[in-house]
């Protein structure tokens, strides 16, 4: 049972994408809708059909007058939401409100917020209506020559975050994806991954230049399934956070796997942390170095990431 809309500036515009969490949702969703309708929320409802489509959907009807957004899937659905809201130019940014019920692979933007994973308590965390604006990336990157820009609202990763996340999303097209693809990724991956030539320059400082196994920037603390990539980071701050791992052995990594879930990897003598604005990386050859941002797959260096401060409007369990 679906709610009927009544006031398209009040009522919500729900993004629907069936194919997250090896298609759950399209399972599941008559009990969302159930669910919704009980809980007194009106709103319109639009399945994605294709990837990027959630931002043709949000920006096309925010533009119709819709300024609150409930995400239904993961992570890159919730991406894809995000960069539509900053297309459209009918209303400022934090004039949208999203609210998100999450089904995906990662589900690391939502970790970061305490929102459940029951659909039930989801939806009470947006009838609350509990709001936190937080900080938005924007990363510029070449893909196939061509100059294009992404806006994210979690973690950005170079270099073997981004093969794994490469992995990850094939093993997700052939609808083999799951809460172990991301672990299982990332050790079988080191067996064909090799180190990257990074020089990395934040705030118009050039802080490392070499080989690089991987770098994440980003908002928020996790990525890769509960990785506490960025353990220090505060969404809200007006800055980044920075984790590089520079050149190690995949012993290493293997031996400190259980320490990348508490963050306390970032003690190794192979680690180092930064915050900054901006951020420039460029690689040797240019465009060897793969990104990745809130887990999905986009083009390659070289690469410019700036912050938009305090600019998504998020319902959330829990503030910072």
């Amino acid at each position: 049972m679906e709610a009927v809309k009544s006031n398209i500036s009040n009522d919500w515009l729900v993004i629907v994408n069936p194919n997250a969490g090896r298609r759950k949702i399209e399972k599941d969703w008559d009990e969302i809708a159930k669910l919704l309708y009980n809980a007194g929320i009106n709103y319109e409802r639009v399945f994605t059909k294709r990837k990027y489509h959630a931002i043709e959907l949000s920006k096309t009807y925010i533009e119709k007058g819709y300024k609150n957004i409930i995400a239904i899937g993961g992570d890159g659905t919730m991406n894809e939401v995000v960069n539509g809201i900053f297309l459209q130019e009918k209303y400022p940014t934090t004039e949208i409100t999203i609210g998100m019920i999450s089904v995906g692979t990662g589900n690391d933007w939502a970790r970061t917020y305490k929102i459940s994973p029951d659909y039930k308590k989801a939806i009470e965390i947006i009838k609350k209506g509990k709001t936190f604006v937080q900080d938005a990336g924007l990363v510029t990157y070449d893909e196939n020559g061509e100059s294009k820009k992404r806006y994210f609202v979690n973690i950005a990763g170079m270099g073997y975050d981004a093969l794994v996340a490469i992995k990850t999303n094939a093993m997700k097209e052939k609808k083999k994806g799951g809460p172990f693809a991301y672990l299982f990724n990332l050790v079988t991956g080191l067996f064909q991954y090799k180190n990257l030539n990074l020089k990395i320059t934040i705030d118009d400082k050039l802080i490392f230049n070499g080989a690089v196994f991987s770098l994440s920037v980003g908002i928020c603390k996790y990525n890769g399934g509960g990785i506490m990539q960025l353990p220090n980071a505060i969404p809200d701050d007006g800055i980044y956070d920075i984790t590089l791992i520079k050149k190690t052995t995949k012993f290493r990594v293997i031996k400190n796997l259980s320490n990348m879930y508490d963050g306390s990897f970032i003690k190794m003598p192979e680690v180092e942390t930064f915050t900054g604005k901006e951020i420039t990386v460029t690689s040797q050859p240019k465009h060897l170095s793969l990104l990745e941002t809130d887990g999905e797959s986009l083009g390659h260096s070289p690469l410019y990431f700036e912050v938009i401060p305090k600019s998504v409007k998020l319902i959330v369990k829990k503030n910072f």
